[in-house]
C-alpha cells in the first residue's frame, strides 16, 4: 500500500510538474474567473457564429489547480471540476489557440470558446476566432506541435480586456 500511495504521488507530483504556467489575467483567476465546467452545458454555436458568453465564476467557490485559482458558480461544478481538473481546465494553460499555433502565448478570452474533442479552447479576439475557425484541425495540429516549446515560456501577462477588439465580447467581468 505505501508503495502505491508513494507511485501516485510521485506520478502526480510529474504530472503537476509537466504545466505550463496558467495564463491569469487582472481578475487573479485562471480562465479570467469564469466557470469552466459550465462550458460544457452552454449550447455550443456553429462554427463562424458567435459563441454564448462565458459564466462567471462566484469568488464563494473556488480551487486551486496548476499553480492558479479557479471561480465556479456553484459548489457542484467547483466539485465536479476537482473530480478531473485536466478535463475542464482550457487547453495551453488558458492561452490562446490560434497564438500557440503560431509559436507564442497571448492571453486566451474565455469568452471566445470552443469545445473540440472534449477540450475547452480559448481565443484572443474575434478576428482570430475566424482565422482558427478556417481549420480547427489543422490549427489544432500545429498548436499542438509547437506546445511542448511554448509552454517553457513564461505566461502571458496581458491583459484581453483591454484589447479594443474584445469590446462587446462579454458584459459581465468575472469572477462575481
Amino acid at each position: 500500500m505505501k508503495k502505491a500511495f508513494a507511485f501516485v504521488s510521485l506520478l502526480l507530483a510529474n504530472t503537476l510538474a509537466l504545466a505550463g504556467q496558467q495564463y491569469i489575467d487582472e481578475s487573479g483567476f485562471a480562465a479570467s474567473g469564469y466557470d469552466v465546467v459550465a462550458f460544457r452545458s452552454l449550447q455550443q454555436s456553429t462554427v463562424g457564429t458567435t459563441q454564448p458568453e462565458a459564466v462567471p465564476g462566484s469568488t464563494k467557490f473556488t480551487a486551486e489547480y496548476n499553480g492558479a485559482t479557479w471561480a465556479f458558480a456553484s459548489e457542484e461544478n467547483r466539485d465536479t471540476f476537482l473530480s478531473d481538473p485536466a478535463k475542464f481546465a482550457p487547453v495551453y494553460d488558458g492561452h490562446c489557440a490560434y497564438g500557440v499555433a503560431q509559436g507564442g502565448k497571448v492571453p486566451g478570452n474565455p469568452n471566445l470558446w470552443r469545445i473540440v474533442d472534449e477540450k475547452l479552447y480559448f481565443n484572443i479576439t474575434p478576428q482570430v476566432v475566424g482565422l482558427w475557425e478556417s481549420d480547427i484541425p489543422g490549427q489544432i495540429n500545429e498548436a499542438d506541435s509547437k506546445w511542448k516549446k511554448a509552454e517553457k515560456k513564461r505566461a502571458s501577462r496581458k491583459s484581453w480586456k483591454k484589447i479594443k477588439d474584445n469590446n462587446g465580447t462579454y458584459s459581465q467581468a468575472a469572477p462575481i
